[in-house]
């Protein structure tokens, strides 16, 4: 018989998906999208940083952003 997985959409009291770790994201694993590479470049020029590297995953541009955010003090 199949494991089975824990659905979050099935819990009584579901927490926000809008604070969901990206490690958990279904879609984590492919490339970032333009916008977060967009931002991203924003964000690591504003924070005196380099360009961001091009082949980043949804999860791991989150990742740096939210970094980038928290060391910009948004």
């Amino acid at each position: 018989m199949s494991e089975q997985h824990h659905n979050p959409k099935l819990d009584p009291q579901p927490g926000s998906n809008t604070e969901k770790d990206p490690d958990d994201w279904v879609s984590g694993d492919e490339p970032m999208t333009g916008a977060q590479g967009s931002y991203l470049t924003t964000l690591s020029e504003e924070a005196g940083e380099g360009p961001p590297p091009d082949n980043l995953t949804k999860a791991e541009a989150s990742k740096r952003i939210d970094a980038l955010k928290q060391k910009l003090g948004r």
